[in-house]
């Protein structure tokens, strides 16, 4: 087909599209919610459906979380969307581990890649949580990278839904704020649960070095006094040559004490 009857079809499914919309009687929210009333338990079934299958696909959460609760109100819409997502989770971890898992073996061997791979599985259910919390992160492929990963399947669930919640509960608040209400300020929500996120990460997969030793009596002193290699350098270099020799009356210095750093001990060298 010619490039120009390309443009000029898209233009016709367009132009139809526009006047169906502005011909055509579109339902309000109040209508809507009163069309899923009336349609009882088949209404949060079929959307709980819908919801879980589709949004494996990189399809965004968003439109249905909205959906839950323009027609299902607060409550019912959270449970739904809730339920959904950790379906959705479910399905795009294992999809990805059973299919993809193979062919990014050989890539783990990096130690860049291993070194990701590591940080993420250490960190659990809260690196897991920390990464859904940030709304910029879509939510199918961070399902696959977890499945390709090294993360154990419960821990991933738990940080999927913990990680989700705030965010689909906003979602689904504005939602059923459409039938009648002001909408929530999910501007703030949304960089509250940002700033979350990445404090969480950061504590998740920190490097071990960074975080302070516990349960050593000398860190404090350690920290006041310096480095010890550096006071015992210039312990020894001040010292007299005939006191490394060991002549009466000399002091040595223990450099396994755990008193102040440098600090000399007395020598075992009896006198005469």
């Amino acid at each position: 087909m010619p490039r120009r009857t390309q443009l000029l079809a898209a233009g016709a499914a367009l132009t139809a599209l526009v006047a169906a919309a502005l011909l055509l009687p579109v339902p309000g929210p109040a209508a809507l919610r009163a069309w899923a009333d009336g349609a009882g338990p088949v209404a949060p079934l079929l959307l709980l459906a819908g919801y879980a299958v589709l949004t494996v696909a990189p399809i965004p959460r968003t439109v249905f979380s909205l959906a839950a609760g323009l027609l299902l109100g607060n409550a019912l819409g959270i449970a739904v969307a809730m339920t959904a997502t950790a379906i959705s989770a479910a399905l795009g971890f294992l999809l990805a581990r059973a299919l993809g898992r193979d062919l990014v073996a050989k890539y783990l061997r990096r130690p860049a890649v291993r070194t990701v791979d590591e940080r993420l599985a250490g960190g659990g259910a809260l690196a897991v949580a920390s990464l859904r919390l940030i709304p910029v992160i879509p939510f199918a492929p961070l399902s696959y990278c977890c499945g390709l990963s090294s993360v154990r399947p419960r821990p991933y669930l738990a940080g999927t839904v913990v990680g989700s919640l705030p965010g689909t509960a906003a979602v689904v608040l504005l939602g059923d704020a459409l039938t009648g209400g002001t909408p929530p300020a999910l501007l703030i929500c949304y960089a509250a649960f940002a700033l979350a996120g990445a404090a969480g990460l950061y504590r998740a997969v920190r490097p071990v070095g960074s975080r302070p030793a516990r349960g050593n009596p000398c860190h404090h002193k350690d920290r006041r006094h310096g480095d010890p290699r550096r006071r015992l350098t210039a312990t020894a270099a001040l010292r007299p040559l005939h006191s490394a020799a060991g002549a009466p009356g000399t002091r040595a210095t223990n450099p396994n004490s755990c008193g102040q750093l440098g600090e000399e001990q007395p020598s075992s060298t009896p006198v005469t």
